[in-house]
């Protein structure tokens, strides 16, 4: 039920029929309401508009409801009458739609490399302090400078270990870096085995998300809807939220500037929001609203779904042009609050209350202003959200596991990649640096210092001079190095001659 004059019809107020202006969905939106009064059905309802004009979509799908976006609707008395009081004919619809994962199992496999994540968001998915991050970001730079893949969690394992053990190594870099020390080695090591324990390490390693991959359409010219399974994931609700914002600048990073296309490129809805600025530091909070508002030039529209308005900061806030909100609770103090606010952020209607008319609403009811005009919101009005085609509510497993089978992603993501990275260059290191050393007779310090074994002792060639500190790469050293950086360098993603930042994008040095 999508409209062919550049609008996507969202609903029917008492006067007009509300829809959403094409042009103008890359300047956001939000959608808000209390537990039960429809926000799924809404998101739904917004992601089949934009499949139907071309546009893909992402969106997570918190409780498995969403996936019934992928099968045929069903004419239920409720979805029919409600279609004929606003006054457009219900038609069942079947939105062509991709599952993703990052456990593997609902889903195709999501990867990034731990180089893609990079130190700030590593580190906020890690809980690390502000000492705990400034070591982490010292390791990357470390990586660098050594043509050390980061790729999955045991490449950053070696390297913490290598730097937690080796005296010589934390001199060298405190000397070049700041303060480096075992204890806050051995607190990342820990908060690195907490989140393995947690399944994230299901999310590193190859091959890495391709993010055009999203940005598909099929035969019939509709954007694939594609359905990232967060049931499981949202146990580890840190983990999902630092996924999405990742992934946000991801899009950033690697999507050309448009301007103000016709449609959007790609439309992101963001559920449960409040995870992603919860205990947020200030820093990451500032670059988030930077990523929002500059990520519209290339042609993305990020619309974000929670609970309560309050949930999202003024600075995200003023952004969100398009809204619809629907009923709210006013029983405690905060939630009065959440009622006033949200009223506040509408343009009035001389008509009623908008604040009183957000505690009345009913379920797939809600108050809607969109952006019209020269980017302008409208007035608000008290709309009957249009019913999906799609199936309201999950598919089994048998229809799921149909879908992915037939997946033309299927091959290309199934598979994990283990190519030599610094897990594997560094035991090549300490494995040439052994024979050397048994070749002058000596080798328990030096490898002790890689190893972990304690401190160094006088390195035999290939290990680190007395006088400099610094390493004497051996041979085999210069030809794993080498050999990394070629790798490096052919890379899809264009790593180049460091590894790759991906935190944020170019808002905080990003990598190109």
């Amino acid at each position: 039920m999508a409209a062919n004059d550049g609008t996507i019809l969202i609903g029917k107020s008492e006067t007009k029929f509300e829809q959403l202006v094409l042009k103008l969905a890359n300047r956001h939106g939000l959608v808000t309401g209390a537990t039960g009064t429809g926000k799924t059905v809404t998101l739904q309802k917004l992601a089949e508009g934009f499949s139907s004009v071309g546009v893909p979509v992402f969106t997570a799908d918190i409780k498995g409801d969403l996936s019934g976006i992928s099968a045929m609707g069903n004419a239920l008395p409720p979805f029919v009458n409600r279609a004929k009081d606003i006054g457009v004919e219900y038609r069942a619809e079947q939105y062509p739609t991709v599952f993703w994962d990052l456990f593997g199992e609902q889903g195709h496999p999501v990867r990034a490399t731990v180089a893609e994540m990079g130190p700030l968001l590593l580190s906020r998915l890690l809980e690390l302090n502000e000492v705990q991050e400034g070591v982490l970001n010292i390791l990357f730079r470390y990586a660098d400078e050594q043509g050390l893949l980061l790729l999955d969690l045991k490449d950053l394992r070696a390297l913490l270990a290598e730097l937690g053990q080796n005296k010589e190594l934390q001199a060298e870099l405190q000397a070049a870096y700041g303060n480096v020390s075992s204890a806050s080695v051995g607190a990342i090591q820990r908060q690195l085995l907490t989140l393995e324990n947690q399944g994230g390490a299901n999310f590193f390693g190859e091959p890495a998300l391709d993010i055009s991959d999203f940005m598909k359409t099929d035969e019939e010219g509709r954007g694939h809807i594609n359905v990232l399974a967060a049931d499981k994931l949202m146990k580890s609700p840190r983990l999902y939220a630092t996924f999405l914002l990742w992934l946000l600048s991801e899009l950033f990073e690697t999507l050309p500037e448009v301007g103000d296309p016709e449609k959007p490129k790609l439309v992101f809805f963001f559920d449960e929001a409040h995870l992603l600025f919860e205990n947020a530091p200030p820093a990451l909070l500032e670059s988030i609203e930077q990523v929002v508002r500059l990520i519209r030039s290339k042609g993305v529209g990020v619309y974000f779904v929670t609970q309560n308005p309050l949930d999202v900061p003024d600075k995200v806030g003023a952004q969100l042009g398009n809204r619809v909100q629907h009923a709210l609770r006013a029983f405690t103090p905060r939630e009065q609050k959440a009622v006033r606010a949200a009223a506040e952020t509408f343009r009035a209607n001389p008509k009623f209350s908008t604040s009183e008319v957000i505690t009345q609403l009913g379920v797939g009811e809600a108050l809607v202003s969109v952006l019209e005009g020269k980017g302008a919101p409208s007035i608000v009005e008290r709309t009957l959200i249009a019913p999906p085609g799609g199936r309201v509510g999950p598919i089994t497993r048998e229809e799921r596991a149909a879908l992915m089978k037939e997946s033309a992603f299927r091959s290309k993501y199934t598979e994990t990649m283990d190519r030599e990275s610094a897990f594997e260059m560094l035991a090549s290191r300490a494995e040439a640096a052994s024979k050397a050393a048994e070749g002058s007779g000596g080798i328990g310090g030096w490898l002790g210092g890689i190893l972990g074994g304690g401190d160094a002792a006088p390195a035999p060639s290939g290990g680190r001079s007395r006088t400099t500190g610094r390493v004497q790469p051996s041979l085999a050293e210069k030809i794993a190095t080498s050999a990394a950086r070629s790798v490096a360098s052919s890379v899809g993603r264009q790593i180049g001659t460091a590894i790759v930042r991906g935190v944020l994008g170019s808002l905080l040095g990003g990598r190109r």
